[in-house]
């Protein structure tokens, strides 16, 4: 029997942070420190800095995407921006159903569906978020939260690649993060969910985890083989600590079997 490993994640989610200078110093400074294909950096500023992140990224390995995209392919839609946009500026991700868009800009179930659709049709990975409320983590109603958010995978174009990013809401930006024992456990039973939708699927699909994700905190979370990687937030800001965070995953390089 061969034996497959899905590759390691780590991907920084710059949120609406940066300037001209700190995006360039930062890039500058993942360029010269990443040199391990086993791990794959990714970084998904801001899309008015794509045009920077593609000049300065072009001629190296580190790969960036988007934090969102229209599910239109192009008309009278002010302030979106399309699939087809950011190609041409080199993106291969994109988050689709990230938690602040769900709950601050009202993002609902079909409409993350659809830009998973239309960020498959235009060969972006999608890299889409699920994740309980605080409430619904007290109130024990995590599984079924996240079993409805996954309704949606059969809508999916199964052939094609995706990321699935479990991140706690109640973890996100709060300092608190989900311990690796709870972590492991969920992400057991997502894989169990998605074998129902297809088997192959299960073995297939990287599962990564965010939510206050730390150079504290990141041997902990890479030490199973239930994570895939890490979608991180504040952290991967910071050049030294968003390298620290890959070096540890290129350190530890834990292999997850399918």
């Amino acid at each position: 029997m061969t034996i497959m490993y899905r590759k390691k994640y780590i991907i920084g989610n710059w949120k609406m942070n940066g300037s001209r200078q700190s995006v360039s110093k930062l890039l500058q400074a993942l360029k010269l420190n990443h040199s391990d294909p086993s791990v794959e950096l990714i970084v998904l500023p801001s899309s008015i800095f794509l045009e920077q992140t593609q000049h300065h990224l072009n001629d190296s390995t580190l790969l960036w995407g988007a934090q969102n995209l229209s599910d239109h392919d192009q008309g009278a839609y002010t302030g979106e921006i399309s699939a087809t946009m950011l190609v041409e500026f080199g993106c291969r991700y994109v988050l689709c159903g990230h938690s602040e868009r769900r709950h601050l800009f009202y993002e609902t179930d079909n409409n993350i569906a659809s830009k998973v659709q239309q960020a498959q049709r235009h060969q972006l990975i999608p890299i889409v978020c699920i994740g309980e409320t605080l409430e619904q983590h007290q109130q024990q109603r995590t599984q079924a939260t996240l079993r409805q958010q996954l309704q949606i995978v059969p809508k999916f174009d199964q052939s094609a690649a995706w990321i699935l990013a479990y991140e706690p809401v109640w973890a996100i930006g709060t300092g608190l993060t989900a311990s690796p024992e709870y972590i492991h456990s969920t992400h057991t039973w997502l894989r169990q969910e998605l074998k129902k939708f297809d088997p192959n699927l299960s073995k297939r699909i990287p599962i990564v985890y965010g939510g206050s994700v730390h150079t504290n905190n990141i041997a902990d979370l890479l030490a199973t083989q239930t994570v895939d990687g890490v979608l991180v937030g504040a952290a991967s800001l910071d050049a030294q600590a968003f390298l620290e965070i890959y070096a540890s995953a290129v350190r530890m390089n834990v292999k997850c079997i399918y």
